[in-house]
C-alpha cells in the first residue's frame, strides 16, 4: 500500500523552460533572464524586496501556467502553440557582495549575449532601476519605441546621488540615442512624478497617457498613437496596475490599469510591428497575497509570448 508521495519539488525554471549555466554558445528563441538586482538609493535597499522578484516568478509558475502543453484561453491554444520554440531560463545575474556595482555590467553583457543569438530576452526583475543595463544592451537594436507601463513617471535625475536608480530609468532611457520615441502608459496618482519632472518628460517628446485616459477613451486610443512597424520594448512595473490585480507591490494604489488593458497593448504591439524584449518588475514578494501579483506578470509574459509565436517570430527553417 502506498502511504507518501515525494514532497512537490520547486519549480527551478521560469515556465518549464530549460535551464542553462552559460550563455556561450546560447541556442534559444526565448530566453527568460532574472535580474534580482539594481541600483540601489542607500545601503540597505541592496537586497530591497524587490530582489526576490524573479524567485517568486518562478516559484509561481504553475499558477500562471499549469503545464507546457495545456490549452490556454490566453491565446488560443498552447504556449508555444506546439511549434519546437527553444526557451530557457538562464538563471539570474549574479551579484557579487565584495563588488556592489559589478552586477549592473554583468546584466547588460547577459542580455547582449542573448540577443545575439537571437534570442528574445524576458526579464524577470528587480526593482525598475533594472531596465537601464538592459536597454544599454540593446544598442544595436535600434531604433526602439519604448513602452512603459507605470503608475510613475520615473524621469528622476538623482536621489541621494545615484543616478540609475529606480525612480530614474526613463530618464536614462531619454539619454539613449537607440531610443527613438517613448510612450508612459498607466500613469496615475503620485509619486516620483514632481512639477520638474513632468515637464523633462513633456519636453523631450515623451507621449503620457494617465491610467484614466484608458480607461474613459478605451486602449485602442493609445495603440493608435503608436506608429506601425517599431521595434518595440516594454517595461512594466506592477503598480501600475489595480491593487486587486497586483497587490504585493511598494506603491500599490486605486485608479490603475486593468489586466485586460494591458493585454491587448501587448498583443496589439505584436500585430503593429516587433517586440524585442519585456521586463516586469516591483514585485514585492512579502506583501503579495496568494501570489496574485506574480500570476498577473506571468500571465502577462504568457500573453505577450503567444502572440509572438503565432505571430511568426521564431519560425525558422532548421
Amino acid at each position: 500500500m502506498k502511504l507518501t508521495v515525494p514532497a512537490k519539488a520547486e519549480h527551478t525554471t521560469f515556465l518549464y523552460s530549460s535551464p542553462v549555466d552559460s550563455l556561450e554558445d546560447l541556442t534559444a528563441d526565448i530566453a527568460y533572464l532574472g535580474i534580482p538586482y539594481g541600483q540601489s538609493y542607500s545601503f540597505g535597499e541592496i537586497a530591497n524586496d524587490q530582489s526576490r522578484g524573479p524567485l517568486a516568478l518562478r516559484r509561481a509558475t504553475d499558477r500562471i501556467l499549469r503545464s507546457i502543453e495545456r490549452y490556454d484561453f490566453d491565446i488560443g491554444g498552447p504556449l508555444y502553440d506546439n511549434r519546437p520554440i527553444r526557451a530557457v531560463d538562464c538563471g539570474d545575474v549574479y551579484a557579487d557582495p565584495t563588488d556592489p556595482m559589478g552586477h549592473l555590467s554583468r546584466a547588460e553583457a547577459a542580455v547582449r549575449k542573448i540577443v545575439a543569438a537571437g534570442a528574445m530576452p524576458i526579464v524577470l526583475g528587480g526593482d525598475h532601476s533594472i531596465p537601464i543595463p538592459v536597454l544599454r544592451a540593446l544598442d544595436d537594436q535600434g531604433p526602439i519605441t519604448l513602452i512603459q507601463i507605470d503608475q510613475h513617471l520615473d524621469w528622476r535625475q538623482e536621489i541621494n546621488g545615484v543616478r540609475e536608480g529606480l525612480s530614474s530609468p526613463i530618464r536614462r532611457a531619454s539619454e539613449m540615442s537607440h531610443v527613438e520615441q517613448i510612450f508612459q502608459i498607466g500613469l496615475h496618482a503620485s509619486g516620483s512624478g514632481r512639477p520638474e519632472e513632468f515637464e523633462a518628460a513633456r519636453s523631450y517628446g515623451a507621449r503620457l497617457f494617465p491610467s484614466y485616459d484608458l480607461h474613459e477613451n478605451g486602449i485602442e486610443h493609445v495603440l493608435a498613437s503608436i506608429p506601425d512597424g517599431g521595434r518595440y520594448y516594454v517595461t512594466i512595473d506592477l503598480d501600475a496596475f489595480e491593487p486587486g490585480v497586483a497587490p504585493g507591490v511598494a506603491a500599490p494604489c486605486a485608479g490603475g490599469m486593468t489586466f485586460m488593458q494591458a493585454r491587448s497593448l501587448l498583443r496589439g504591439l505584436v500585430r503593429k510591428g516587433r517586440v524585442i524584449g519585456m521586463d516586469v518588475v516591483e514585485i514585492t514578494p512579502s506583501t503579495d497575497v496568494n501570489q496574485i501579483t506574480s500570476i498577473t506578470a506571468g500571465r502577462l509574459i504568457v500573453n505577450l509570448v503567444g502572440a509572438a509565436v503565432r505571430a511568426g517570430y521564431f519560425d525558422r527553417i532548421d
